[in-house]
């Protein structure tokens, strides 16, 4: 019984490019992903807007992209640990006909847990450029403390 046996020729290499494979496997789990945005959210009619958390010696600072959201229609929650950003983008009121859509509007929820206690007084949020920036101060404890060496 002969096993077959392939060759390594130089007219083999030319063939499979990895860097192609990676590309078109980029393209699948892009479209994957622009469907799964498309897709209800588990706890409703709403979406999840974007969001970015940032840690520092002091606090914590998310943004979240709320682009055409006026700041009546946020609603920021503290509890523990737990920040809860909610609320409404509201439809426009149009004179025309509407051809397509690709702005999300409805029912908004962003939720994070931060990992450490929390000063819930001094938290502090503001509304500029379509980005709502909370600023969460950490605890008095968990702050890291700067010891100079005499």
């Amino acid at each position: 019984m002969a096993l077959p046996v392939r060759r390594n020729d130089e007219s083999d290499l030319g063939r499979w490019d990895p860097f192609d494979e990676l590309g078109r496997l980029n393209q699948q789990l892009q479209r994957y992903v622009d469907h799964w945005r498309d897709l209800p959210s588990l706890w409703g009619d709403g979406f999840a807007p974007l969001a970015d958390v940032e840690e520092t010696d002091d606090a914590f600072v998310v943004e979240i992209e709320l682009a055409g959201i006026k700041k009546g229609d946020v609603d920021i929650e503290l509890s523990g640990r737990r920040l809860v950003v909610s609320g409404e983008r509201k439809e426009r009121e149009r004179a025309g006909i509407l051809r397509k859509r690709t702005r999300t509007v409805g029912h908004f929820r962003y939720e994070v847990v931060l990992p450490t206690e929390l000063d819930e007084d001094g938290v502090s949020a503001g509304l500029d450029e379509g980005i709502l920036t909370v600023r969460v101060p950490k605890a008095a404890s968990d702050r890291p403390r700067r010891i100079t060496v005499e």
